[in-house]
């Protein structure tokens, strides 16, 4: 169990903006940072990131939370394991209680998962680097495709012995249970043993986003032609394939640098160019592309280069995964390298410079692509050619930008030799199509009824309070500790906290909110000032306590934001902290109407109801002092008493 201290450290030293920018790419819009948000798809940037609050929140989805819960959100961490993530990334030592049984059976099973991961990938090194096979046969493979001992050791290469129960036994002899070596698949039990799923292989180890081994792939060195080239982990509650590029961990600051992503086919391609210093590379470790692949690319560019071998099959059946690209808004270039040279092959065989300028030169718009490939399998069959047409025009349907599309029918139409206009009609029965079966209206759809749009009048409840206690509950946790100018009765000023301000003007006139959580606020207040200690925002958005967090950080986060040009054209909006006791007292002043109102009508009720003489009349008394001070409040608030 992670101790107090070590929490206290974690959230104290973590940068919220710095953690999600390993993620998303934000950019600086005033005090706040904005990007797209992880959690779903978007185009425009709704995803907010407050330094000063150590917050976020996604105006389009509603996710919100501290640099904790980002972490746990999207790598679907533990609360544990989301602290030891970040602890990990600040070189935070972790000190840790004693764990007692009970909490040891608590330990989520996807930690025993990733821990076992761990240990094996050490093991698979240490074979490489120390067992007479691993040498031999592991390590002279690796060097002679010409891997430096660095690039093996940034990879975590390993190797697994040739041998049914290696790594098996070694993992159950240091603690791992049997059913953990099942669940990661890198065990499979038969006739009640465990035999290796990996042997006699170089392992290439899958990691998540943040570096934690999820998965392996292992490359077979012997000629057996009854075993398959390459062995993969089949999927686990850690590793979903479909969701994971091998080398996006390596490579994402390198996508976000160079706002491009070179998508490859294998992990040797990935470790090559890696190797030559082109990091922006991540493969789809031999599966096809799907689109959470897709979308995990865009968290970091709207830009993919795929570079392929001289295999023209190989390139068709990759064309569905193309379009899907496609659909995503991204763009799509293509590299193709020479006949028998794959991205690997051909790094290992030039230098770095002339790689890079051959893909630069190489690189070529999808559609163009995809027209010039088929084209020429289509010369001198009108058939043929008029399904290449259609099978253009499909593609370019894909594309949900409309400007984008107009610019490729026109190039196709050059290229393929077609008026523009019968492209076009081509692309719009498709449309049309599209939109029919989503159950969309479109051209030829019947006309709607008409609708009657005219602003409604919206009823807002007099005595509602909620919105006026969030908003005491918001100037309480934003500004509670700093200190405003009053005037005494005498007109003599003195400086006063704005948490006192508003806490002893409730109390003085026996007001308790109806709302648990400003309630909470108040007491948390009310126990900083006995303990003499000072509460800021992070005392709230990272409270242990996740239901006082969340409504915290809800209501803390803001999607408005004073831009810069308003000061350049000397437009000055003042700030809330520019007049903060005017602020706080028409916010307590309009509080303390409604809520003596609410009550008022409430005693009014009772009055009503209740037959006893005795209780009646201390239900008056109670209703002539408070409406006293109601008719006190709203003289100050120059409106009339109503309730």
């Amino acid at each position: 169990m992670i101790s107090p201290n070590t929490i206290q450290t974690i959230f104290e030293t973590a940068r919220v903006e710095e953690v999600i920018g390993d993620f998303v790419t934000l950019k600086k819009r005033g005090a706040n940072y904005l990007g797209l948000c992880p959690f779903h798809n978007e185009k425009t940037p709704s995803f907010s990131v407050s330094p000063s609050k150590g917050i976020y929140k996604c105006f389009g989805c509603g996710k919100a939370g501290n640099v904790v819960g980002f972490v746990m959100e999207h790598e679907h961490y533990s609360y544990p394991e989301a602290l030891k993530y970040l602890a990990k990334r600040y070189s935070i030592e972790i000190e840790e209680e004693e764990v007692t049984p009970e909490m040891q059976q608590q330990i989520d099973e996807k930690e025993s998962l990733l821990a076992l991961n761990s240990f094996v990938t050490k093991y698979f090194i240490q074979n490489l680097k120390e067992n007479d096979e691993g040498k031999s046969i592991g390590l002279s493979y690796l060097k002679e495709r010409g891997y430096r001992d660095s690039t093996i050791e940034k990879f975590e290469i390993g190797y697994a012995i040739d041998n049914w129960e290696d790594y098996s036994k070694h993992s159950i002899s240091n603690g791992f249970k049997k059913e953990i070596l099942v669940k990661t698949g890198l065990s499979i039990e038969k006739d009640d043993k465990l035999l290796d799923r990996f042997r006699g292989r170089v392992i290439f180890p899958i990691h998540n986003l943040t570096g934690r081994v999820i998965g392996f792939g292992g490359r077979i060195l012997s000629s057996d032609k009854s075993k398959a080239k390459y062995l993969n982990s089949p999927e686990s509650d850690i590793y979903n394939k479909s969701k994971v590029l091998y080398g996006i961990y390596h490579a994402r600051n390198a996508i976000v640098k160079q706002n491009n992503c070179f998508l490859v086919e294998g992990y040797t391609d990935v470790i090559s160019l890696h190797q030559a210093d082109i990091e922006n590379v991540v493969a789809s470790s031999g599966t096809s592309l799907t689109v959470d692949q897709i979308k995990l690319i865009s968290r970091y560019t709207q830009n993919i280069t795929i570079l392929f071998d001289g295999d023209p099959a190989g390139i068709k059946a990759s064309f569905r995964g193309i379009d899907l690209i496609l659909e995503q808004g991204l763009n799509v270039k293509i590299v193709l390298f020479p006949e028998g040279e794959d991205p690997d092959s051909y790094v290992r065989n030039h230098t770095t410079s002339e790689t890079e300028l051959f893909i630069k030169d190489s690189a070529v718009d999808f559609i163009k692509f995809k027209t010039g490939l088929l084209k020429e399998e289509t010369e001198g069959d009108p058939t043929a050619r008029s399904q290449l047409i259609k099978d253009i025009i499909l593609t370019i349907s894909k594309i949900p930008d409309g400007i984008s599309r107009s610019v490729y029918i026109k190039e196709c139409s050059v290229l393929l030799e077609v008026r523009e206009q019968t492209l076009m009609n081509e692309l719009n029965k498709l449309l049309r199509q599209k939109y029919r079966n989503k159950n969309t209206p479109f051209a030829d759809a019947p006309i709607p009824e008409i609708i009657d749009t005219a602003p409604k009048q919206i009823e807002i409840n007099p005595l509602d309070v909620s919105f006026l206690e969030n908003d005491l509950s918001r100037l309480l946790m934003q500004f509670g500790n700093v200190e405003m100018n009053v005037n005494d009765e005498d007109g003599n000023q003195h400086k006063i906290l704005i948490s006192d301000f508003i806490i002893d003007d409730l109390e003085n006139d026996g007001l308790t909110p109806d709302d648990n959580f400003f309630r909470l606020i108040i007491n948390e207040f009310k126990e900083s000032k006995k303990n003499k200690t000072v509460l800021t925002t992070s005392n709230f958005t990272n409270n242990p306590n996740t239901e006082l967090s969340a409504k915290s950080i809800e209501l803390l986060a803001t999607p408005y934001e004073l831009s810069k040009n308003w000061g350049k054209n000397k437009i000055f909006v003042k700030k809330e902290e520019d007049d903060l006791f005017n602020l706080a007292l028409s916010s307590l002043m309009s509080y303390k109407s409604r809520l003596i109102s609410k009550k008022l009508k409430n005693i009014t009720e009772q009055m009503r109801n209740n037959p006893d003489d005795a209780e009646i009349f201390l239900l008056q008394q109670e209703f002539f002092e408070l409406k006293k001070l109601a008719n006190l409040i709203d003289g100050e608030l120059n409106r009339p008493f109503n309730y």
